[in-house]
This record gives structure tokens, C-alpha cells and sequence, in this order.
């Protein structure tokens, strides 16, 4: 009897990729330049039912990608897969799992591989827009979107004040401050900020005059995104890079749409509400900011509400 000395060969990335189920996917153009690109490796960092959330080493931006369920919230940085919440095998992915993105594809060990079959853009196009429907946008906002949760901060208000007057100087520093503030995987702070920035470059950019409304969200995006790494979480700082391009989800789209006139805007202001514990409710917040700012700096005009926002 002959018995073979070769070793046994460990597998490769080869063999994690055939035995993992493959699901089709829609990835956001946001993402392009990382599922383009050639395969690096990385990790997951956080799992629920509707989406998991991979950081993608010795990247820019975008640094974490979400894989989400067709029927869960798609922000800017996402593949949505071809499979609804708590359905197998989206539900095979732990966290820690070792991943590979790139050529076209996103691999979870042997547990899930995503091949990306189409692509959405996340940058709606919302103008052209004349005050008027800005204003009547910025009224029926108003009436759905209740002031910034965190209380007991000057932040809201400082920064309100320094957008709606143009001055850099104080918004950038009130951005700043914010950066970061509050608990969980997209603080607080991050959400409103990613809203301004959002309203700010798409709504100024769509209305005539709204030049100094982009030269704000340039600035601005410039600001909060230096240093985010250090300064929040892995997730909230490429939303705020996505946010800074111009890059929405898909339910804060469809509010900017809403407020352009072009969807109805009530029932996606209460679906972005609904949202997450307070992050729809915060990037409302920040939308609404943003579009009383494009009015006031287009317009040329103190904003009628003053600057508690």
C-alpha cells in the first residue's frame, strides 16, 4: 500500500469564489472605482438583516460598500442584491468575514459572491428650477421635518446661521464641530451634514443663481471630509464623501426630487424619516438646511425663517 506524501494544498481565493452561491447585483456608480478596479482584500465590519457593510483596505474613497437587500434603504455606496431581508444566504455573512472586491465582483469567503450585472447612478438631476418651486419645495419640507434631535448643542443653530448668510468662515468652523457627534455606525452630526452638502450642490446647482450655494457645498464637502477617518466612524466618512460629490441615497434622492416637483414629495420625506433610529430624521434635517440656504443665497436675500432651521 502506497501512501503519498504531497501535502494538502490550502485553498485559494479560486476555490472561495466556487463555492460561494453567487447573487446578481445593482451597484451604485459611487462604487464604480472600487468593484472596477483589480481585487483587494478586506473585511466585514458590520452585519443586519437588510445589509452588510465591507471595508475595503488601502483604498480612497469609497472605503466601506454595503451589500443591501432589495428591499432595504440603498444609500450611495451600494450593491443592491438580488434577494429581499432574512433571506439565505445573505444571512450566511458574519462579521469579520474576510472579503475581496474588485473585477465586477464582491466575495465574503466562501459564504456570498456578488457579481454586479447593472449599474444605478446616484446623483439625481433635479433642475432646471426656478425660486418658486424651490420656495414651495422648502414650505411642504417644513411641514414634515421637526428640528435636529440633539439638543443641548449650539451646533444646529451656529451652522444654520452661517450657511444661510454665506459665510464660509463660521460654517466651515460649525461643520467642523460636528463631525462625528453622536453615537452609532452614521452619527448624528454626519447625517445632517451629508444632507446640507446634498441639497446645497444639487438644488443650487439646478436653480439660477444658485452659484454661491455650490461654492458653499465645495467648501463645506472640503471641510468634513479631511481627516474623517480620524474623526468618525468607516461608514459615516464615505457617506460623507458620497454626500460632498453629490451622491444621494436613494430615499434622500427622491425627497430632492419631491422638492424639485418632479415626485410627490410627502410620501418620500415620511419614508426618509422612517428610516433608521434618528438618521432619516437628521439627514431630513440637513436637506431642509440646504434648501433654505440655495434659496437665500440665490434669491441674494436673508432666508425668511431666520436661522434656527
Amino acid at each position: 500500500m502506497t501512501v503519498s506524501t504531497a501535502r494538502r494544498r490550502p485553498r485559494s481565493r479560486g476555490s472561495h469564489a466556487a463555492t460561494a452561491p453567487t447573487l446578481a447585483g445593482a451597484a451604485s456608480l459611487g462604487v464604480r472605482s472600487a468593484l472596477g478596479g483589480p481585487r483587494r482584500h478586506g473585511r466585514v465590519i458590520a452585519v443586519f438583516p437588510s445589509a452588510v457593510y465591507l471595508q475595503v483596505d488601502r483604498s480612497a474613497e469609497p472605503a466601506v460598500i454595503a451589500l443591501t437587500a432589495s428591499d432595504a434603504v440603498r444609500p450611495p455606496n451600494a450593491i443592491v442584491l438580488a434577494a429581499p431581508t432574512r433571506q439565505e444566504p445573505f444571512l450566511a455573512v458574519r462579521e469579520g468575514d474576510e472579503t475581496f472586491v474588485g473585477d465586477g465582483c464582491a466575495l465574503i469567503g466562501g459564504r456570498l459572491r456578488v457579481r454586479v450585472r447593472r449599474w444605478w447612478d446616484p446623483t439625481p438631476v433635479l433642475g432646471p428650477l426656478s425660486l418658486a418651486r424651490l420656495s414651495h419645495g422648502e414650505r411642504a419640507l417644513d411641514a414634515v421635518t421637526g428640528p435636529w434631535g440633539l439638543s443641548g448643542h449650539d451646533g444646529p443653530k451656529n451652522l444654520a446661521d452661517a450657511c444661510l448668510a454665506g459665510d464660509l468662515a463660521h460654517a466651515v468652523d460649525a461643520a467642523e464641530r460636528i463631525v462625528g457627534l453622536g453615537p452609532g455606525l452614521t452619527p448624528s452630526g454626519d447625517d445632517a451634514l451629508s444632507g446640507l452638502l446634498l441639497a446645497l450642490r444639487l438644488l443650487g446647482g439646478a436653480v439660477a443663481g444658485g452659484g454661491r450655494a455650490v461654492w458653499l457645498a465645495d467648501w463645506l464637502g472640503a471641510a468634513v471630509t479631511a481627516h474623517t477617518c480620524d474623526r468618525t466612524t468607516s461608514l459615516s466618512a464615505t457617506l460623507l464623501h458620497c454626500a460632498a460629490r453629490g451622491q444621494a441615497s436613494v430615499e434622500a434622492a427622491a425627497v430632492l426630487r419631491g422638492i424639485a416637483g418632479q415626485d410627490p414629495l410627502l410620501p418620500a420625506a415620511r419614508r426618509l424619516l422612517a428610516t433608521g433610529h434618528t438618521s432619516g430624521a437628521d439627514l431630513a434635517w440637513g436637506l431642509l438646511l440646504g434648501c433654505r440656504a440655495a434659496l437665500a443665497l440665490s434669491a441674494g436675500r436673508p432666508a425668511a425663517h431666520g436661522g434656527g432651521a
